[in-house]
């Protein structure tokens, strides 16, 4: 297990952060400060430390520059530990967030799922001087996702498919996922699954790695990953919604939200769907690696917004 381990680590090391938004929970360690203020006329845009985050954030950063908005676009900055702190107290003003686990952090009790139910209860329970803008269609959540060997051997097309057979599987994902209300705690309550055993695994590339090599049997998974597709994996469907919806929104600090900036986050957001995250995530880790203001810019031509 050990020499497992150290080449799953080697592989992270080399290959570039897939999506992960979906969750958009994102890996615990905490990235830079968000550091000073920015003044009153600029737009201080922050993400989370995933790669999808980070092109979402330079997505609103690129259009609102282009209606002439100054902004400030900080390096990654962590979890939420870190970036909900900078938010209420100003050090960033702006950052992309998903809906479901948002509401779910701000409010643990929460049990709303539906998008629409998400939103609403989000609206009524981010802190002031937060707000968020319309959510898009785009929804990047987690799934347990299985090979296709696995899903053929138990015939398992959805997580209660599989749930009388999870006592024979090992699962893979973040460490905190093994811990979170709609994790491992979530599935094992919902489908009577549980698990042979747990493997903390870092997002993106090495747990698709861990699967692919079946080092585990099935892992948690953003959906909005163009691995699940070219690895020809099983994103296991969740009758019982267990996971919430997570749409892409912008969070922002109401000072700056001016109708010129809602109006241009707003537009975007009505643009956005899932099948376009799926591929700007594709476009971002294709082998020339091409950087995040890159794939925004075209994304944001195509779509009339730059």
């Amino acid at each position: 297990m050990r020499r497992t381990l150290l080449t799953l680590t080697a592989a992270a090391a080399t290959l570039t952060l897939a999506a992960c938004g979906g969750g958009g929970s994102g890996p615990l360690d905490n990235g830079p400060s968000a550091g000073a203020p920015a003044p009153g006329d600029t737009i201080k845009i922050g993400s989370a430390n995933f790669s999808e985050s980070t092109l979402l954030a330079t997505i609103y950063a690129d259009a609102l520059q282009a209606k002439g908005v100054k902004v400030d676009q900080t390096p990654p900055l962590g979890s939420r530990e870190t970036y909900i702190p900078a938010l209420k107290d100003g050090s960033i003003d702006l950052i992309p967030e998903y809906t479901g686990t948002l509401l779910q952090y701000l409010n643990p009790q929460a049990t709303e799922s539906s998008a629409d139910e998400v939103y609403a209860a989000l609206k009524k329970t981010v802190p002031a001087p937060l707000t968020v803008l319309d959510r898009s269609a785009a929804e990047d959540k987690d799934a347990v996702v299985v090979s296709k060997a696995v899903a053929d051997r138990y015939k398992a097309k959805t997580i209660a498919d599989l749930a009388p057979h999870c006592g024979e599987l090992v699962f893979g994902g973040p460490s905190e996922f093994e811990t979170r209300p709609d994790g491992i705690p979530g599935i094992k309550k919902t489908y009577n699954c549980a698990f042979k055993s747990y493997l903390s695994l870092d997002t993106g590339p090495v747990t698709v790695k861990a699967v692919t090599d079946n080092t585990v049997q099935a892992a948690d998974i953003f959906t909005t990953n163009p691995a699940i597709e070219e690895n020809n994996l099983v994103a296991l469907e969740d009758p019982k919604n267990n996971f919430a919806a997570q749409n892409v929104v912008p969070l922002i600090n109401s000072a700056k939200a001016s109708d010129q900036v809602k109006q241009i986050l707003n537009a975007i957001s009505a643009k956005l769907t899932t099948a376009a995250l799926v591929d700007l995530n594709r476009q971002l880790n294709a082998p020339d690696k091409p950087d995040s203001s890159t794939v925004a810019k075209a994304w944001l031509s195509q779509n009339g917004l730059g």
